[in-house]
């Protein structure tokens, strides 16, 4: 019996080695298979998936009929390959008109927000779109479930709209096997953006049509930046450029150790945040122009110079200073002296409102937030991009679906860390500033104009830096008259107030008329 028992165990075992020895010989195959599979794959294949729609909608009393095409676009490069895959929503207005038939006599405007990392769905759902987020009139958002409402201040009337995500935001991914970082810098941004342009400029015959770029934020460094890229490398002009909230000269806007112009720069959007929540005095308060006005002045004056003088300042001018200081921004003496006269950003959202535990927002400084620590140095959060993140995020993904029947189980990347660290190439241990590259451009075609809007209520850029970047540009003065500024009483995003959104695209329709006679 236990010879018996001792023989099956044997058979036993060794039928379990044969099963394990063709179990193993099987995944090998298999991993050869496999490997055999990826190695006949095509590097850098992406699919040109397109989804058209056609709809109305009522602007300005007048019914407006359009195609949307919302989809991805390979991204060569110089390359038989494809690098990236670009997503964009294109808005094409359709009609019995001369106008809408042919492309080249109806503008088209391509735009983009900023970040780095942020998708266009900002100005796409805010402003030029012809659909925009439900909000109220200044612009505070409802309780979710959020929704789209027609937006009958929708720029296409006007104009084709083209609104794209660089790599890595929204649906733009880089292709299989190719590194995203290739695309993940100033140059690099500039450059992918500009062969999408040129791409579908290509592709949807538009080389005679009238061209505009419209950018945010990030977006406007990106706008400057491909006015030249786009005239250099392809021989592609622009009849306008429109920049809402600008940055071209980061050096504005860096609250660095030994660069003084920020705090000189801000001190009047500051005031403007002090007013809004009445804290200046009486004399200041009554009216918003005049508080500005007198800020400007002594930004550029008194306080510039106290700046300058550094450690060699009087301990009479420092008081006067610190006075004046404290008056222009509602935050206490002391408090300002023990910032030796330099109030940083982070500090001023944290400090104006501390005794109400509330503290400002960066990108709207209208909009308040609560911090777990009313103590503390910098704020918790900001609560302007609190305000709009999910309102815009949900009704973007709901559009693209139900709307705009694309389908994707990708992330629609909203506002994207991935893009981190940004390669800043040239510009390392420097400041980025990319207002000689809009001079070049606008002294190379002559007919270029730009568009600049300011919300007096932006701590990101605040519009007293965009007028020092344009003031110190060194354009000929034949060529001073090409920019226009507009300013308006809300923040980084002021299409988010009802009215100021009205005012802006009045704005922008004189602006686009008189670049295109």
């Amino acid at each position: 019996m236990l010879k018996l028992i001792r023989s099956a165990l044997v058979l036993f075992a060794l039928v379990m080695l044969s099963g394990a020895s063709a179990f193993g010989q099987h995944m090998a195959e298999s991993a050869d298979k496999d490997k055999g599979e990826k190695s006949d794959e095509k590097k850098g294949e992406v699919k040109e998936v397109i989804s058209e729609t056609t709809h109305s909608i009522l602007i300005d009393g007048q019914k407006v009929s359009y195609k949307v095409v919302a989809g991805t676009m390979p991204l060569t490069e110089d390359s038989e390959d494809a690098k990236a895959g670009i997503f964009y929503i294109a808005y094409t207005r359709i009609g019995a008109s001369d106008a809408q038939k042919n492309p080249a006599k109806r503008p088209v405007t391509f735009s983009f927000n900023g970040g780095p990392g942020s998708s266009s769905v900002w100005l796409h759902l805010g402003l030029l779109g012809p659909r925009r987020v439900k909000m109220d009139s200044l612009g505070n958002a409802f309780a979710p479930p959020y929704e789209l409402v027609d937006n009958e201040f929708s720029l296409l009337d006007k104009t084709d709209l083209v609104f794209i995500d660089p790599v890595s935001t929204g649906f733009s991914r880089a292709a299989d096997g190719e590194d995203a970082n290739q695309f993940h810098g100033v140059r690099e941004d500039i450059k992918s953006v500009g062969e999408f342009i040129r791409l579908y400029t290509t592709k949807n015959e538009r080389w005679a049509s009238p061209k505009f770029l419209i950018g945010e934020s990030y977006g406007t460094t990106r706008a400057a930046g491909l006015s030249g890229y786009l005239q250099n490398k392809h021989g592609l002009y622009l009849n306008g450029i429109m920049l809402v909230s600008s940055i071209l000269n980061f050096e504005t806007a860096r609250f660095t150790t030994g660069n003084d112009l920020p705090y000189v720069l801000f001190l009047p959007s500051y005031t403007a945040t002090a007013w809004y929540h009445k804290r200046l005095p009486s004399d200041l308060q009554k009216d918003l122009q005049v508080a500005l006005r007198e800020s400007e002045k002594f930004a550029m004056g008194d306080y510039a110079s106290a700046l300058m003088e550094g450690d060699n300042i009087s301990d009479i001018k420092r008081e006067a200073v610190t006075r004046e200081l404290a008056r222009l921004t509602g935050l206490s003496e002391k408090y300002v002296s023990q910032t030796n006269m330099r109030i940083l950003i982070h500090r001023f959202t944290k400090e104006l409102l501390r005794d109400e535990r509330r503290t400002v927002g960066r990108l709207d400084s209208r909009f308040v937030g609560i911090d777990s620590d009313a103590a503390g140095e910098y704020t918790d959060y900001d609560p302007s991009y609190s305000n709009i993140l999910g309102a815009y995020g949900a009704t973007m993904n709901d559009y693209l679906r139900r709307e705009l029947d694309f389908e994707s189980d990708l992330p629609y990347e909203i506002l994207t860390g991935n893009v981190h660290p940004w390669n800043y190439g040239e510009y390392k241990n420097r400041f980025v500033n990319v207002g000689e590259t809009l001079r070049q451009a606008m002294t190379k075609n002559p007919y270029l104009k730009v568009f600049v809007a300011n919300g007096y209520y932006d701590l990101a850029t605040p519009y007293l830096a965009t007028e020092y970047t344009f003031s110190h540009l060194g354009l000929d003065p034949s060529l001073q008259e090409n920019v226009s500024m507009a300013y308006y009483e809300a923040g980084h995003m002021m299409y988010i107030k009802v009215n100021e959104l009205a005012q802006l695209k009045s704005d922008l329709v004189k602006f686009m008329d008189g670049a295109m006679r």
